[in-house]
């Protein structure tokens, strides 16, 4: 192989450095003899950083750039948190390896240090996830739910600042920045499931760069790929996009695939839940099926609620 220099692209904020250093320093580990360089891309996620997610577009908002400068050759591969990652990816790209999962839970971390169950009526609990706030309105319909925007630190700081008495968070994103000691609970995933490929990174490349899809096949983890697979092809039966509460969360038994699927009301007074298992040898089928099924249940009547 005569590639020496990689260039890795992700966004600027910290978290996304810390899992694309992560990412290169496995690579380095398996590729020694290579130089690999880190290049930060601003998307338009990370500009209008104080506008909600719905209004500029959904969670795509932080991978255009990164992608652009992928497929115009600017870097070489690019690692994203895979729940940023649409399901229909742009011409010409693939996703060629899924690492080791982080904690894929939701984190709630609380100024009191209270956990969910205890939390006085009224409290302020901040997400920008319609997926969570959702599920906390089910569980607790008397907290009052607010949205909030910016990164960890951003959203930790506002609990420490008073602005929120607590968030809801990706405990992985807490996880990889050193930060677990400020998690007040995991939340169970009776409780809140996580989003489509929560807890798991990206690794984005050409479709037609073979050398690099040799590179990086090295730190993909089979049992995780093959969870998300299943979790986004669910997710792409659904229509793929964000204006609607749905979760998801895949695992690999042995040779099977247990998938378990969520769909909710935006006020979290419906909440369709089902699971199936399947062969682990096609994860998009099992997907498809669970979205059928939830479908038949009433999942395209809450569906078109929410973006009706």
């Amino acid at each position: 192989m005569d590639r020496k220099e990689v260039v890795v692209g992700t966004r600027a904020s910290p978290l996304a450095v810390a899992q694309a250093e992560w990412v290169m320093s496995c690579l380095s580990q398996l590729h020694p003899e290579l130089e690999i360089r880190l290049q930060t891309v601003k998307t338009s996620g990370d500009i209008l950083h104080d506008v909600s997610l719905l209004r500029i577009g959904g969670k795509g908002v932080f991978v255009k750039e990164i992608e652009d400068a992928l497929l115009s050759g600017e870097i070489d591969l690019a690692a994203h948190s895979l729940k940023d990652v649409p399901t229909d990816l742009p011409h010409g790209l693939v996703i060629a390896a899924v690492p080791v999962r982080e904690d894929p839970r939701d984190a709630l971390v609380s100024a009191s240090g209270v956990e969910l169950a205890d939390l006085p009526t009224g409290t302020v609990v901040g997400t920008g996830s319609l997926r969570r706030r959702a599920q906390l309105l089910a569980a607790r319909s008397d907290l009052e739910v607010r949205d909030i925007r910016g990164n960890v630190e951003t959203r930790l700081r506002k609990v420490r600042a008073g602005e929120y008495d607590a968030v809801v968070v990706a405990a992985a994103g807490v996880r990889r920045l050193g930060l677990a000691s400020v998690i007040t609970q995991y939340l169970p995933v009776e409780i809140m499931m996580p989003a489509v490929g929560q807890g798991a990174l990206a690794v984005e490349i050409r479709e037609d760069d073979q050398q690099m899809a040799t590179l990086v096949k090295g730190i993909n983890d089979y049992d995780v790929e093959t969870a998300t697979r299943a979790e986004r092809a669910l997710l792409a039966a659904f229509g793929g996009g964000c204006a609607v509460p749905i979760a998801a969360q895949g695992a690999v038994e042995g040779e099977r695939l247990l998938l378990k699927g969520l769909v909710a009301s935006l006020d979290g007074q419906r909440l369709l839940r089902d699971e199936a298992v399947g062969a682990d040898s096609d994860p998009e089928a099992l997907g498809e099926m669970l979205a059928q099924r939830l479908l038949s249940r009433g999942a395209g009547e809450i569906i078109t609620e929410a973006v009706g």
